[in-house]
C-alpha cells in the first residue's frame, strides 16, 4: 500500500510528526506554544510577499496590532493590545528572508511576550497563493493567561485565523468586510 502524498502545508498537516517539522522551521525560534494557520488567497505569492514585508502594512488587517515602528530593513518594535485593556511590547528582528517565499522573525531579548514565527508563501497555480503563518510565543502568565487571552479573543491561535481572513480579504478585493457603520451611512441615517 502506497502512502498517499499530502501537500498540506506541515502546520496543517495530520501526518505524524508533522508538527515537529513546523517548530524545527523556527531559525531562534522562541515560544513553547506554538500556532500554525494557512488560507489560499487568489493573488501571486510575489505581490502577497512585498505587502506583508512592508510591516507598516501589517496593522491594515492585524486587528490587536496598535502600532509597528519600521526601524531599518531587519529590525521593527510592535504594539499590540492584550487582554483587559492592557498592551505589550516588544522588538523583533527578521532572521530569515526568501524573496516571494518565506519571512522570519523573533522578537528580541527583554520582549512582554516572547514570540518568534514565520510567513511562508507558497504557489498554487490558478488558484493563487497559499499564505501559511506559524507563531511560537510564551503566554504573558502562562496556561492561566492563555485562558484569560483566549476568553477575551486575544489568543494567537484565534487572532491568526482572523488576521489572515482580513489578509485576503484585503488582496483580493482592495478591502475588509466588516459590520460596523462607515461614516457615510451614519450621515445617509441623520446619525
Amino acid at each position: 500500500m502506497t502512502e498517499a502524498h499530502d501537500d498540506a502545508p506541515a502546520a496543517t498537516s495530520k501526518r505524524r510528526g508533522a508538527a515537529d517539522t513546523v517548530t524545527e522551521s523556527l531559525t531562534e525560534g522562541q515560544g513553547s506554544s506554538v500556532v500554525a494557520r494557512s488560507v489560499t488567497i487568489n493573488r501571486p505569492a510575489s505581490e502577497l510577499y512585498s505587502y506583508f514585508r512592508d510591516f507598516a502594512n501589517l496593522s491594515h488587517f492585524m486587528e490587536n496590532v496598535i502600532a509597528i515602528e519600521v526601524r531599518d530593513p531587519t529590525h521593527s518594535h510592535w504594539t499590540v493590545k492584550a487582554p483587559a485593556g492592557a498592551k505589550v511590547e516588544w522588538d523583533a528582528r527578521v532572521t530569515e528572508e526568501q524573496q516571494d517565499r518565506l519571512i522570519a522573525w523573533t522578537s528580541e531579548h527583554g520582549a512582554d511576550v516572547a514570540n518568534s514565527g514565520r510567513v511562508e508563501f507558497r504557489e498554487a497555480g490558478d488558484r493563487g497563493t497559499v499564505v501559511t503563518v506559524t507563531i511560537a510565543y510564551d503566554p504573558p502568565g502562562g496556561v492561566v493567561g492563555k485562558v484569560i487571552a483566549k476568553m477575551f479573543q486575544r489568543e494567537p491561535a484565534i487572532q491568526a485565523r482572523r488576521d489572515l481572513r482580513r489578509f485576503k480579504q484585503l488582496m483580493e478585493t482592495g478591502e475588509i468586510a466588516t459590520p460596523a457603520m462607515n461614516p457615510a451611512q451614519f450621515e445617509e441615517m441623520g446619525l
